[in-house]
């Protein structure tokens, strides 16, 4: 089931924003960062090249081209449609 809301996840993602690639990572357990014993979780993250600048590390600030809320309603709209 993880697997298969990955994969939507990853086509919602490429088909709205055009990723160029994706970081996928996996928390398991409480050591891991999934914060509660026995669980898992997965992170689904969009790359583009060049999104990895001074900005976060010397700047000590994100950009984003989108606002989180904007991006949760395009998300939460995909996931309610039918899977086609």
């Amino acid at each position: 089931e993880m697997w298969e809301i990955m994969n939507r996840g990853m086509e919602i993602l490429n088909r709205q924003f055009h990723p160029q690639g994706f970081n996928l990572g996996m928390n398991i357990g409480l050591a891991a960062g999934a914060g509660v014993k026995d669980h898992v979780h997965l992170h689904i993250v969009p790359r583009w090249t060049g999104d990895s600048n001074f900005m976060p590390i010397i700047g000590e600030t994100r950009v984003l081209s989108y606002s989180i809320d904007t991006i949760f309603e395009i998300l939460l709209s995909e996931f309610n449609a039918p899977n086609v």
